[in-house]
């Protein structure tokens, strides 16, 4: 029987060439993220790429289909649907590149943990463009083929609710009177559903679903949404749980917000408000239950290290709480997250330092400083290489214009995605066994272009996915 993925690959390979008239030169396939779809990128001769999906739900699809085409038609920056095969599963779409805004941010943080003034500037982009999308809703989107729910309704919220308690509250052993919190869901839900709410509601408007791209930010992955009031999606943004903003930010963020949509309809700024911490909560709420369930019930420590970031939102919430209805039970189990010793083992503190290096291959490998030795020398010689292009002569691997030179090509997120599956094997291991020293080096030719990038890279993703590491980042030709 012929593998799947490979039909999948071959099938999407020819849609590409009969699309562009080329030959398909490479299919490689992206990392999945929460969702069964699959995702390639299609190489075609002339190193233009396309993205390529696969997906056997077709009332997933059929909503991702409409939702696009209704905002291309509002010149809103989605990706161009370029053919669809007869059988709705498989599909091409334009490629809006490798990094997302919350790879730009946490690949941009200031030396104090805030994001530079250029993730700010992407941020405010984001949410000036956020009304016309909502605001689709009113006059173009057809939400008939809404998908799973045609609107953000009380079943809507129920699941997300219900999601919270069974797959947070309990597995960290939160006690709660089950009555008295249901009592506490009806009262939430019966004063969300007050506000308006005939808007197209992203559902998963968070920095993983916004794309940075030839300087400007592109929206992806809204086959989920439905008709909603407009405070979700900005909660969602502004408080997606490891973006980690601060409230100064938040409130900055909200208020360009708020300017913007006031060009477009009248805005009662106190009324928005008053409804915008409900949505908070409810959107952090369903944000833990994800959590919960793929930390503390697949066990997967990407989702455990978001615990207490969330957690640390729902501390600004309670101290800070402005909802005009009580919500006893619902309140204490929050106060009681925050108070348990439950979540406190995925903060750990280690004691591990990963020293992460570039040099020039033309002079020597460093040399690791620790008792032990070892540690990993990655050659990067054979990737593209800017050094030949005398205009990036004074640049270095840090530089926007060097960074988007190298992530024009596949190949270099292959090997980046290698290379962090790698050090990651290694850390974890380390933190297991209380190890506290590890060397990871980048050559190049000169040490200025190819060798300084992916170091830069990998120490944004130790010190992002292990916050309890060290890491420390030497430039030897700096």
């Amino acid at each position: 029987m012929e593998n799947p993925k490979q039909f999948h690959q071959q099938l999407l390979a020819q849609m590409a060439g009969s699309y562009s008239h080329k030959h398909v030169s490479e299919v490689m396939p992206l990392a999945q993220s929460g969702s069964h779809r699959q995702y390639f990128r299609l190489v075609l001769e002339d190193n233009e790429t396309l993205i390529g999906a696969y997906n056997d739900d077709v009332a997933e699809n059929e909503a991702f289909f409409s939702f696009t085409r209704s905002f291309l038609s509002l010149n809103i920056n989605v990706p161009h649907l370029l053919m669809v095969h007869d059988d709705r599963q498989h599909y091409l779409q334009s490629d809006l590149g490798t990094a997302t805004l919350y790879d730009y941010l946490t690949a941009n943080r200031m030396e104090d943990g805030h994001p530079s003034s250029q993730t700010i500037a992407y941020y405010e982009k984001v949410v000036r463009a956020l009304p016309a999308l909502q605001l689709a809703g009113r006059n173009i989107i057809d939400f008939s083929v809404a998908y799973p729910r045609a609107a953000f309704d009380r079943q809507s919220m129920l699941w997300d609710l219900n999601y919270f308690k069974y797959y947070f509250l309990k597995l960290v052993n939160v006690p709660f009177n089950e009555q008295l919190l249901e009592d506490d869901y009806n009262r939430l839900m019966d004063y969300l559903l007050t506000a308006e709410s005939d808007f197209f509601l992203y559902r998963d408007f968070q920095s993983r679903n916004i794309m940075v791209n030839d300087n400007d930010v592109y929206f992806i992955d809204y086959q989920g949404g439905r008709k909603g009031a407009l405070q979700y999606d900005v909660a969602s943004l502004l408080y997606d749980a490891k973006a980690d903003l601060s409230p100064e930010l938040k409130t900055h963020l909200l208020n360009i917000y708020l300017d913007t949509l006031s060009t477009h309809m009248p805005v009662d700024r106190s009324a928005f408000n008053a409804y915008f911490q409900g949505f908070v909560l409810i959107r952090i709420l369903q944000a833990m239950g994800t959590y919960g369930y793929r930390g503390y019930f697949e066990r997967k420590r990407h989702f455990l290290l978001s615990v207490p970031y969330a957690v640390r939102n729902l501390e600004g919430i309670l101290d800070n709480w402005a909802l005009p209805i009580q919500l006893p039970e619902l309140s204490k189990a929050l106060r009681l997250i925050i108070q348990s010793d439950f979540v406190k083992p995925y903060q750990p503190k280690s004691q591990l330092t990963v020293l992460v290096q570039s040099f020039s291959f033309k002079k020597s490998i460093p040399q690791d400083p620790s008792p032990n030795g070892g540690g990993f020398v990655f050659d990067c010689r054979a990737l593209p290489n800017p050094g030949r292009e005398k205009r990036f002569a004074r640049n270095t691997g840090k530089d926007a214009c060097i960074i988007e030179y190298l992530e024009k090509y596949p190949v270099v997120a292959e090997f980046k995605n290698h290379v962090h599956a790698i050090i990651d094997q290694s850390v974890e291991n380390y933190l297991e066994r209380h190890f506290d020293h590890l060397m990871v080096s980048f050559g190049c030719t000169g040490g200025q272009h190819r060798s300084v990038y992916f170091a830069e890279q990998a120490f944004r993703h130790i010190r992002e996915r292990y916050p309890s590491v060290n890491v420390i980042i030497n430039h030897t030709e700096q």
